[in-house]
């Protein structure tokens, strides 16, 4: 569990280039992970979850033999704040869906996307995301693995970090997933310079849900084209236009002595580029 750790961990969301040159299967994924030196994978069921059981008891299994923190990143057609409310209870059961699967891979985390509010006012998507939220919590048995709610980097999204702050009031078991390639492309760049930029949003998570909420946060971090509207699309470490800089990052976890999970989301170098940021944290030591 994250608690008791004394180093962030870092990993790739989902198989990269690096990986897939391998051609090991999936399961094997942590035994690669572990062999370059990282420590977590977000299996990613963005378009559903489709393995079986056993694959996903047998995935767990080996993440665990090799020190492999894991998380799923849930479908992404879950819609918390769809005006359509057939299409939101749907979402209740996909939400289950990726919980089933955590609990089989030892997974601590899902990931879910917090919705649109393109069609309405952002209160009344907020007003929706919560009722979705409510029944979830609601129907669905208590667990140990905690509903990530993730950040948005389209502006037309739900999940301003104000909006998944709040969203998180509502019960211990949701927890903010703060992706920073997303906010900065929803603010059109510049947001994280510096190492008090990273500082703040840790310092907002801890006023506002615990210590423990900062000190563990479930991370999201890439390089991200953006437009007017905020998210265009990922890119890697190479790109030296977009941003934002993984430095202050990492500078920021060792003095404040945090340690999250961080899962890089680059355009097919997540591997390589998560390796880069652990070197970078190792570095400080």
């Amino acid at each position: 569990m994250k608690q008791g750790r004394v180093a962030p961990v870092f990993g790739p969301g989902g198989n990269s280039e690096a990986f897939h040159a391998t051609r090991m299967k999936t399961e094997d994924a942590p035994i690669w992970l572990a062999g370059i030196g990282l420590d977590a994978y977000e299996y990613e069921a963005g378009r559903g979850v489709t393995a079986s059981d056993v694959a996903l008891t047998r995935l767990g299994a080996t993440a665990k033999e090799n020190g492999i923190y894991l998380s799923v990143h849930a479908p992404y057609f879950i819609s918390l704040s769809g005006i359509v409310a057939e299409t939101r209870y749907k979402s209740i059961g996909y939400i289950a869906e990726s919980l089933h699967a955590a609990q089989l891979l030892g997974a601590d985390t899902i990931v879910v996307h917090t919705g649109s509010a393109a069609k309405i006012s952002r209160e009344e998507a907020m007003r929706l995301a919560a009722d979705t939220l409510y029944r979830t919590l609601e129907e669905l048995a208590p667990q140990d693995t905690v509903i990530g709610l993730e950040t948005m980097g389209k502006i037309n999204q739900l999940g301003t970090l104000e909006e998944v702050i709040a969203l998180c009031k509502m019960d211990k078991r949701l927890q903010p997933v703060v992706d920073f390639g997303h906010m900065n492309a929803r603010e059109q760049g510049g947001v994280f310079q510096t190492r008090d930029d990273y500082r703040k949003v840790f310092d907002m998570i801890g006023n506002a849900l615990g210590d423990d909420s900062a000190r563990n946060l479930h991370c999201h971090f890439s390089k991200i084209e953006w437009t007017g509207a905020g998210e265009k699309k990922h890119l890697t470490f190479e790109d030296e236009v977009y941003g934002p800089n993984f430095e202050p990052l990492m500078e920021t976890l060792y003095l404040e002595k945090l340690t999250p999970t961080i899962i890089c989301e680059s355009a097919g170098t997540q591997s390589d580029d998560a390796l880069a940021m652990k070197k970078k944290y190792c570095s400080l030591i």
